[in-house]
């Protein structure tokens, strides 16, 4: 770090926490590079941001163009062609879906489509599923059950919410089915007790939890979830703002379970780093929102619009959705073998390079201790990953979609060190 920089660094809010003292100079690809000149492996993508890699070279020519050109379209005042773009190139990807309103961030999003399912419904109440995240502004905090830290001083919360559990199945001890079932007979009871259907806007999911734990739930759940909505009058709202863009191996975590959404969120991925966020419906649901009733100064901006429309180009020309599915099968292989050595990771799950290692003592309680010496063992090692999940027992995987079988190999070596250093000296 140079001490000019350094000095500025206690004039940021306290409120974010801080992973490493990194000042990142460039990224290019996987890799993220340090001030000093040091190389990364960046397995945390930004927070599953950069699903094309840091600095795509289409992104990055789109990002310099459209910012010769205009920087600024606001949508209630002009059309410009990067939004109009973007439409066409999402269109295809979220049918029948066929209606977009954009914003900048996935917690605008989700409160956006709430907002949405209560003005096309005309109920109030939605029902959230246990160890869900939706984001930190209060509408979407009031959504989110993965920690208590995200909600802790703020009440009251935004009314109308009731939780139903998520079928967890490793920490139930169940096999998928039956957590499966489970979770369906407890939101039925959630309908019959707490908060009526016919008060009920939406249900709200993750199809794959995010910072709940990587938690991949079985078809059945999110297929149940889509017969009761149906059944009810209720709609089905599919937060898909980290899994979406290839993140599973598919354009959207919701193709893997065979469910279509009445409203899907989408952010994180969409413009490969820059702050761009969706709420997809129908046109028949979207005209039930009023003009005016929602809005934002700066959504679908035309720079971010532009490089999600080379962000979506990119990954389909260069084939990264197989990218995805045959480096996540190469890394779950690894930890796999890896978890024989060491029982300490008690589960791996996962879709795509969405993959969760959740750590457990030998009493199979959470290993938060643990899960955090092996990240920063990692981390010293020249590999970042994150944590998740409630007790922050599970390391997180998600590198860009565009890494390459050397680099996880790396990783995995990296990983199996960090383990031996962390585990094996204790």
């Amino acid at each position: 770090m140079t001490s000019s920089l350094t000095s500025a660094i206690p004039h940021l809010s306290p409120a974010w926490s801080h992973y490493s003292d990194v000042i990142a100079e460039r990224g290019e690809g996987a890799l993220l590079y340090g001030e000093d000149g040091r190389a990364y492996l960046d397995f945390t993508c930004g927070i599953a941001v950069t699903n094309t890699g840091h600095c795509h070279p289409r992104v990055v020519e789109a990002v310099q163009r459209q910012a010769g050109i205009l920087l600024h379209g606001q949508a209630n005042i002009v059309f410009h062609k990067p939004m109009l773009q973007l439409v066409q190139e999402l269109l295809p990807l979220v049918a029948p879906l066929d209606s977009f309103f954009f914003s900048n961030s996935g917690a605008e999003a989700v409160e956006g489509a709430v907002k949405l399912a209560r003005k096309a419904t005309g109920r109030t109440n939605v029902v959230v599923f246990q160890g869900s995240f939706h984001g930190r502004t209060v509408g979407a905090m009031s959504l989110t059950t993965s920690k208590t830290i995200y909600r802790g001083g703020y009440q009251p919360l935004m009314a109308g919410v009731f939780v139903a559990p998520f079928p967890y199945a490793y920490r139930y001890g169940w096999d998928v089915e039956r957590t499966s079932a489970w979770c369906l007979d407890e939101l039925d009871l959630l309908l019959a007790t707490q908060t009526a259907p016919n008060e009920t806007a939406a249900l709200l999911v993750e199809p794959v939890l995010g910072e709940g734990g990587y938690v991949v739930p079985p078809a059945s759940f999110l297929q149940g979830l889509r017969e009761r909505c149906d059944r009810h009058g209720m709609l089905l709202i599919l937060d898909e703002i980290q899994t979406g863009f290839g993140r599973t191996g598919k354009w959207f975590a919701y193709e893997h379970f065979g469910v279509q959404a009445d409203i899907i969120t989408l952010a994180k991925g969409l413009a490969s780093g820059l702050p761009l966020s969706a709420i997809v419906s129908t046109r028949e649901l979207m005209a039930r929102w009023p003009a005016g009733s929602h809005g934002g100064t700066y959504g679908g901006n035309v720079v971010a619009t532009s490089a999600a429309v080379a962000t979506i180009q990119a990954i389909r020309e260069e084939n990264l959705l197989d990218n995805a599915v045959q480096r996540g099968a190469q890394l779950t292989s690894g930890l796999r073998h890896l978890q024989e050595e060491y029982p300490v990771i008690g589960d791996i799950r996962g879709l795509g390079l969405m993959i969760g290692t959740e750590f457990r003592d030998s009493g199979g309680k959470p290993d938060k201790i643990t899960a955090k010496a092996v990240s920063q063992e990692c981390f010293q090692r020249g590999l970042m990953l994150l944590t998740c999940g409630p007790w922050d027992n599970t390391i997180r995987w998600i590198p860009p979609l565009v890494v390459s079988r050397e680099q996880i190999d790396q990783s995995l070596s990296i990983f199996a060190d960090a383990l031996a250093e962390a585990v094996g000296g204790s």
